[in-house]
């Protein structure tokens, strides 16, 4: 008799996974923070030309519409800031294309949270506590972006000519595309490179990253110019990536307009941007910091899992 039918975790590991989460909200509630929930389906998706959101039609065949699967629920989130609602957090089911291996799921669980006020070095501080308390992680460290690259590639991702980045690749078995852009190049050496060397000891915040990929992060002016942005890093897997965040309505539509202007030049469908959020940018969304960390890649590493499919009831047979 066939077995396919079974979860692919053991009901043991769900109800571990069961406990991880209510202690985690335990952890948000007991400093203030209130749990929200905000739509799946919406008419807008996410421009980020590295991020391919799952869409639907309804209302074939005479009119149909598209609406797009959240790949985070961090636009709405912010709209409940600038409408006042103070500290809050989710537990989202979202949903992103084209990822799909040991470490993705088409559908994952992301726990995102906003602090009003702060900044994202104090965010910091609040995702190591949450790991020393929920997770029992050791004490976190922080890396610049800089000292991750001059440590284990001895170059300055910064000011390094971008054909010496090619050449540095090559060095190391990569053979990126001659018209690979410096970005994608950087992201490249991180993911082939330097995250599988990263937080294997202990959890590890790389903060400070080119204002080139700052994403939806404040640009700290300066030589060069930094995005107030972070990733954590734990047993060589990303967990968490934070923004102190923009606020700022016109930087806010440059880059939604950039970012479709780049999915246009690499031939990905055009993706209308979040109006409503410009809105709630000039409406006034106080100054904040906002992480989003991955619940299952937590569990993986708590429970010893190889592959992300052993710690979810029923993962994406694809």
């Amino acid at each position: 008799m066939s077995t396919s039918w079974r979860p692919a975790a053991s009901i043991d590991r769900l109800r571990r996974r069961s406990r991880l989460i209510a202690r985690l909200r335990a952890f948000l509630e007991a400093r203030g923070l209130w749990e929200v929930e905000t739509q799946i389906l919406d008419t807008v998706g996410t421009t980020d030309p590295h991020i391919h959101p799952l869409s639907t039609e309804i209302g074939a065949p005479h009119a149909p519409r598209r609406l797009y699967l959240h790949t985070s629920p961090e636009f709405h989130m912010k709209r409940l800031l600038a409408a006042g609602s103070g500290p809050i957090y989710q537990i989202a089911r979202v949903f992103r294309d084209q990822e799909r291996g040991p470490r993705h799921l088409l559908e994952f669980t992301l726990l995102e949270w906003y602090r009003p006020g702060w900044d994202h070095r104090r965010l910091m501080d609040e995702v190591a506590q949450l790991l020393c308390e929920v997770a029992e992680a050791p004490p976190a460290r922080r890396l610049s972006y800089r000292q991750v690259f001059q440590q284990h590639l001895g170059v300055d991702p910064h000011h390094t000519p971008t054909e010496a980045l090619h050449e540095l690749a090559r060095d190391h078995g990569l053979t990126p595309p001659d018209d690979l852009d410096r970005d994608a190049l950087l992201d490249l050496l991180m993911g082939a490179l330097l995250e599988p060397r990263l937080g294997q000891d202990t959890p590890l915040f790389i903060h400070d990253y080119p204002a080139s990929q700052a994403a939806l992060a404040r640009i700290r002016p300066g030589d060069p110019p930094l995005a107030e942005r972070f990733e954590l890093y734990w047993r060589g897997m990303e967990l968490a990536n934070g923004f102190h965040e923009l606020t700022d309505p016109e930087e806010q539509r440059r880059r939604f307009l950039d970012e479709r202007r780049r999915r246009r030049q690499h031939g990905l469908a055009d993706i209308p941007h979040d109006q409503w959020l410009i809105e709630a940018l000039e409406a006034g969304l106080p100054p904040c910091a906002g992480v989003a960390l991955g619940v299952d890649r937590l569990f993986m590493i708590l429970s010893e899992a190889e592959n992300i499919d052993q710690v979810v009831a029923f993962p994406q047979r694809i």
